[in-house]
């Protein structure tokens, strides 16, 4: 941080084009661009596909609403698809009945840091192209892939919660079709060719900053060992949550457990018990995108999205950071195990 403060250099220097060469070869993808966040990386991500006012996009509605934002922010439609029930990432067979002539692209989730199906998915989307939103999935794998290179597109957060976290802002669009990549690029400053000179509609000002670059270079070297201890973490719960009453599903050596998610039919109940033992917990998320009220009096929904609606009823995120101590965990554990679970068939843990 010093290097860079001596240097004068803060936007789109040396150490910009080191993290997205870097973080590029982590993923395994020809090209990196660095842009302000993970929302415009998606909307960027469009704008290179030509995606624009009157064509559909397919995504979830369970995933906190930043590919909705995205979506609409470039004047396309979103089409919501349901989710599966087991992992809540877009239901491949929903997707192949959605789709449509006026479906551009489809935006697929992966969620709580695990890769979607993404075999099934690219089979259902057929010719139309898939972006990876990959904000809470850095170095989740799928049949040893890393998330990000499925798709055409795949794009990233560095919000400071991520598996790989800025010290602010920060996103980066990852993909191996050079033409792709130059049109990131270009929009990614007021859709400039050269200084003054714009060749691309829709550019924006959405650049990494020097600063968070060399913070990210850093960090980009522990982000494996830490993934290895956010499932070290997600193991000990499903371990000492397996008398809860709670139906666990194995975290496997390619999930980087982003979040450890439960699912209560007494939600609000077990919120209530952790936070009288002094836990914190969260809900990611309760509202999804086709119920909120900027969406009322729209028919985005493909058909009712009855597994997405349930599972936002029932989701509750524990504690699953680096940081966190075994003891800490156990102290969680205990707490949940502790609240009065109902039946094992209505709370169902991820």
């Amino acid at each position: 941080m010093r290097d860079v403060l001596a240097s004068g250099w803060y936007i789109l220097g040396p150490q910009g084009e080191a993290f997205e060469s870097e973080f590029a070869g982590f993923c395994g993808a020809a090209h990196g661009v660095g842009v302000a966040n993970g929302t415009d990386a998606l909307e960027l991500a469009l704008r290179a596909l030509e995606i624009g006012p009157g064509d559909q996009v397919a995504a979830v509605a369970n995933a906190g609403g930043y590919s909705t934002a995205a979506i609409r922010a470039i004047g396309a439609e979103p089409l919501y698809i349901d989710v599966e029930e087991d992992s809540m990432t877009m239901d491949s067979r929903a997707l192949a009945a959605a789709i449509g002539p006026r479906t551009r692209a489809v935006i697929v989730t992966h969620l709580y840091g695990r890769v979607a199906d993404m075999p099934a998915l690219l089979a259902a989307a057929g010719s139309v192209p898939v972006i990876e939103d990959c904000a809470q999935a850095h170095g989740a794998r799928l049949c040893g892939r890393v998330a990000g290179v499925w798709g055409a597109l795949g794009c990233f957060s560095f919000y400071p919660t991520k598996n790989l976290g800025a010290v602010g802002d920060g996103g980066v669009v990852v993909t191996g079709n050079s033409v792709l990549a130059a049109r990131v690029r270009s929009l990614r400053q007021y859709g400039w060719i050269s200084k003054y000179r714009s060749i691309s509609a829709g550019g924006r000002n959405s650049r990494l900053d020097e600063m968070q670059a060399a913070v990210l270079r850093v960090k980009l070297r522990y982000l494996e060992e830490g993934n290895v201890r956010r499932r070290k973490i997600a193991y000990l719960y499903n371990r000492w949550l397996s008398g809860a009453g709670l139906k666990t599903s194995a975290v496997g050596n390619e999930h980087v457990a982003h979040l450890y998610v439960v699912r209560s039919a007494l939600r609000d109940g077990l919120r209530d018990a952790l936070r009288s033992a002094s836990i914190g917990s969260d809900v990611h998320y309760p509202v999804p995108d086709h119920l909120q009220e900027s969406a009322r009096g729209r028919r985005w929904a493909a058909g009712g999205l009855p597994v997405t609606e349930r599972c936002c009823r029932e989701v509750v995120t524990l504690p699953c950071f680096p940081e966190l101590r075994d003891e800490e965990v156990r102290m969680v554990a205990e707490a949940v195990c502790s609240f009065s679970a109902p039946p094992a068939e209505t709370c169902l843990c991820y």
